[in-house]
């Protein structure tokens, strides 16, 4: 038998394929505003500029405030128990980068759902985070897994997609079910800290009889207080994973934390 989540994986390479053959059809054009640019870009000046981006010297887990002198970690999170290496984005969750993550994870129906524009700048912002990340390119990426109801009747799994395209791009290994989610955990929004960690405590395990290998790039399209991405990386370790850095496209952060396009 195919593993859980087979058709969805299915339904993402076909539309992969597809967006590939409209891309190869136009000219290199900005996603979000149609002028000519570069092949290598997917926004122009521009429309890039929209995109609030974290600060880079930001601490690499809560990438609220600057890390200790000397660390990569702030006081607070050298302190912390996170199974988590690092959590990473480039990109605030809010305004234009918000706009673009809605598009790619609920996409028009019919044709004007192949519009290759959400799914591409959404992958440029989670190859900015695969930039910012300090330790040494992993031995596999993984996304987090959405529930098979929740995969049935979504189609496709947006972090599966994300992670899959950031792998091929940095030719790195990929499994797309080396996690498994055990129950369909109620939506996060709305919810304090606390709460987001209890809805989703021992939502995970791994798949397959061997371990893991030791350095594993965890994928989300969004991130908001990384309950879900500890959670996943503490079944992750449990199955041999030594070092998990959790990677996304775009952050919630508060208004505390450090900002600027560095």
């Amino acid at each position: 038998m195919r593993p859980t989540g087979y058709h969805g994986e299915a339904f993402g390479r076909l539309a992969e394929l597809a967006r590939g053959a409209l891309e190869l059809l136009l000219p290199p054009t900005c996603a979000g505003c149609g002028a000519r640019t570069d092949p290598t870009s997917v926004l122009c000046a521009r429309c890039d500029a929209r995109l609030e981006r974290i600060a880079p010297i930001a601490c690499q887990l809560c990438q609220e405030i600057a890390p200790r002198p000397g660390r990569d970690r702030c006081a607070d999170c050298e302190a912390s128990s996170s199974p988590l290496t690092a959590c990473i984005a480039g990109v605030r969750f809010e305004g234009a980068a918000s706009e673009w993550i809605h598009g790619f994870k609920y996409p028009r129906p019919g044709l004007r759902g192949l519009d290759p524009a959400p799914a591409a700048v959404a992958g440029a912002m989670l190859r900015e985070a695969a930039l910012r990340t300090l330790e040494p390119r992993p031995d596999l990426v993984v996304p987090v897994p959405l529930h098979a109801r929740r995969l049935r009747s979504r189609g496709f799994n947006p972090a599966a997609e994300l992670a899959r395209s950031l792998a091929r791009d940095l030719e790195l290994p990929f499994d797309a079910v080396a996690l498994c989610r055990t129950r369909d955990t109620p939506s996060q929004t709305g919810l304090d800290r606390n709460e987001r960690r209890r809805n989703v405590r021992g939502a995970f395990c791994a798949r397959g009889a061997g371990p893991l290998p030791e350095r594993i790039w965890l994928v989300d399209d969004v991130v908001t207080t990384a309950s879900t991405l500890a959670e996943a990386a503490l079944a992750l370790k449990a199955a041999g994973a030594r070092t998990v850095i959790g990677l996304c496209a775009a952050r919630s952060l508060s208004n505390r934390s450090v900002a600027g396009h560095g």
